[in-house]
């Protein structure tokens, strides 16, 4: 993600917005990263910012004025320290997921209700040594690379159903 204020802050107040108004909040525009290794792993890594084991994949915010292709690679390079990897894939759709109530007002400064996102399938060109999660933009505190099919299991449940929809867009290029 880019951009400070998109950090969850667990401290922020309650914004006391009721379902309806949440549901009028837009989306945050963003891009996602399925990042598949030689042996058809994909990278996951545990947010820094959650109680719980919050795993994800590579994701984050769009800037005003950039491409999706391109968001998509400097996510990468900020989340992971790399962007050596090259596009297989684009989802067909924008894929969006809301945010929990108690969440809207802690992240983004209660501007959106979720994100809206355009998937990418991309190949890791590199090594796992070029890998750094903790630059200038850390947000995770470890890192693996997982089977592909069980990265829904590993997420937050409010971002489960997205994950799936990434699954069956991308699966086929889990296959050996």
């Amino acid at each position: 993600m880019s951009g400070s204020d998109t950090v969850y802050d667990p401290n922020a107040p309650e914004s006391g917005l009721t379902a309806a108004e949440v549901a009028r909040l837009p989306f945050r525009m963003g891009v996602g990263a399925v990042l598949f290794n030689r042996e058809r792993q994909v990278f996951a890594a545990q947010r820094a910012d959650m109680m719980t084991a919050a795993w994800q994949m590579p994701q984050g915010g769009i800037d005003k004025g950039e491409a999706p292709e391109v968001a998509v690679f400097r996510e990468l390079e900020e989340e992971i320290g790399t962007a050596n990897a090259r596009m297989l894939a684009e989802s067909r759709e924008w894929l969006s997921y809301d945010l929990p109530l108690d969440l809207v007002p802690k992240l983004w400064k209660g501007r959106y209700r979720g994100q809206k996102q355009k998937w990418f399938a991309l190949e890791f060109l590199g090594t796992d040594e070029e890998i750094d999660i903790f630059g200038p933009h850390a947000e995770f505190k470890a890192w693996k690379w997982a089977d592909f099919r069980e990265l829904p299991a590993l997420i937050v449940p409010f971002k489960r159903s997205l994950y799936q929809a990434v699954l069956a867009e991308f699966e086929h290029l889990a296959e050996d």
